[in-house]
């Protein structure tokens, strides 16, 4: 059953509680009015530091008030808000998309893709405060949940949902804009909010830091009432993302291995259920960001519209590439693995309505298809509402690290039988019996060979998922410029700019 819809109070980035909302479960509902701030001089205005009528002495009272200041945690990483344009860098700056939509329609996502964004992109600046918006969030809770009074182990599993939210964001922004800011400490001084940039090692080591910490204290699983939440297992996938990434491949090896190692994750049988609706929160999905139609104020996923072709009600954006397209196998008899129709609509093949995708409806003759709902379930007029969760982590995208962490600590055995249960379910998913050389297993045990493989097949496993930019980005400059082309210069193009209004308002930060 789907989630029910509760309000929640969360930390604006400069204030303490406001009124806000989530998709989740079982809490009653509760509205704040948020009460101007108060200065004690015209001439301390510059200076002053920030206050709130909902400070620590009349919020963060009892248990309800942390699950409810938590639960604004995870309202700011949805896909509610527009700014979360992470697909933006993830796919449309990657050989995987280009911007779609009409011509002249949010142009500047044209220069992220061409790589030619500077400093005032409006795109760069928005994801930067959403992101932050998260980040100042958590932070809130990590400082003022720990003096709630109320059951111990409950007060740690809020404070580590946090820990991982945060490390989440950080992230993210480590990966689009390299050296960032690390705020830890609710904005409000001067010296919370004007935070100089901290080297990626060091980021890097925060995250991990908050990661660990919440493996600690997050439970492994949560009834049907709490889906969605984070989880010991997400956390723990998300440190071995982390070493993956900085090439700590045995480290990162040992975190997939102890995911593996809680029995509670497996492949779906069959690839395109992962993207339905009647398949939320399974045993495949390791963290999922939820959504809810037709609530007031709306807490839909807007991808369902950005993504949708016009004839539905949508935007057209994040046209797949047929690069993308000819990146899946095909049988010598010209069998398609079946992966790719459940990731994109191409021309003469179902539509998510049942006709017959038309080449018309996308700039490039094909659209992206995960991130969207048939009208029978949200209607061309709400396209925009729709309740699709997003899938950060997969067990599938868990195995295709482990088999890299493998292959990459010499482990050339296990990295090729792990990455051939990835196939092994894609082939599974044929309608029909499949012929027998589509995506047949992967017997070599020749290092190249095998991260050929394996990075073909994040590829393809994880297509328009958001994810191909920055794993193109960690396997360094040789791979990610014979990707990308002419336009991208590793040395210069790596890391997308600072926004130019953060750089004009950190004073700690040195242009």
């Amino acid at each position: 059953m789907k989630k029910k819809l509760f309000n929640i109070i969360h930390p604006n980035r400069n204030l303490e509680p406001e009124a806000f909302k989530i998709p989740m479960l079982n809490i009653s509902r509760f509205w704040v009015v948020l009460v101007l701030i108060s200065l004690s001089s015209c001439t301390d205005f510059l200076t002053e530091d920030l206050k709130g009528t909902f400070s620590t002495d009349t919020f963060y009272k009892n248990e309800a008030q942390a699950i409810q200041a938590v639960n604004g945690v995870y309202s700011a990483i949805t896909f509610v808000n527009s700014n979360n344009n992470i697909w933006v860098f993830g796919d449309v700056a990657s050989d995987d998309a280009v911007k779609g939509g009409n011509p002249g329609d949010q142009s500047e996502i044209t220069y992220i893709d061409e790589f030619t964004a500077d400093a005032n992109n409006g795109i760069i600046g928005n994801y930067w405060d959403f992101t932050y918006e998260a980040i100042a969030r958590a932070n809130n809770v990590i400082a003022n949940v720990p003096s709630v009074k109320m059951d111990e182990a409950k007060r740690n599993q809020i404070i580590g949902e946090a820990k991982f939210i945060r490390a989440y964001s950080y992230f993210n922004l480590v990966n689009v804009y390299g050296k960032v800011p690390l705020k830890l400490f609710p904005q409000l001084s001067q010296e919370t909010i004007h935070v100089p940039l901290s080297e990626v090692s060091a980021i890097y080591q925060q995250i991990e830091t908050d990661l660990t910490d919440a493996a600690a204290v997050l439970p492994a699983s949560y009834t049907s009432t709490d889906a969605g939440r984070v989880t010991r297992g997400a956390a723990l996938a998300m440190i071995g993302k982390v070493n993956l990434y900085q090439k700590n491949y045995a480290v990162a090896l040992t975190y997939f291995q102890q995911v593996e190692a809680l029995g509670i994750y497996s492949l779906l049988p069959d690839y395109a259920d992962n993207f339905k609706l009647a398949n939320e929160n399974t045993s495949e999905s390791i963290f999922e960001i939820q959504h809810l139609t037709g609530q007031n104020p709306g807490e839909g996923n807007g991808l369902n519209q950005w993504f949708a072709p016009y004839t539905d009600g949508g935007y057209y954006f994040n046209a797949p590439t047929q690069n993308l397209v000819d990146a899946f196998e095909k049988s010598t008899s010209g069998e398609v693995d079946p992966r790719l129709d459940a990731t994109v609509g191409r021309a003469g093949q179902p539509w998510l309505n049942g006709e017959i995708f038309d080449a018309s409806w996308s700039p490039t003759g094909i659209l992206t298809k995960k991130h969207q709902q048939p009208l029978d379930q949200i209607s061309a007029t709400l396209k925009g509402d729709g309740d699709l969760n997003y899938i950060y982590l997969r067990y599938a995208d868990v195995l295709l690290m482990k088999a890299e962490a493998s292959l990459e600590s010499g482990d050339f055995e296990l990295a090729g039988t792990t990455l051939n249960i990835v196939r092994q379910r894609a082939r599974a998913s044929f309608n029909g019996t499949p012929p027998a050389d589509l995506l047949a297993d992967v017997t070599s045990l020749d290092q190249n060979v095998l991260r050929t493989a394996i990075r073909h097949e994040r590829r393809v496993e994880l297509g328009q998922e958001f994810h191909r930019y920055f794993d193109l980005m960690r396997w360094g400059k040789e791979t990610a410029e014979a990707a990308l082309g002419l336009s991208f210069n590793y040395e210069t193009n790596r890391y997308f700019p600072l926004p130019q209004a953060e750089v004009d308002a950190n004073q700690a930060i040195n242009p």
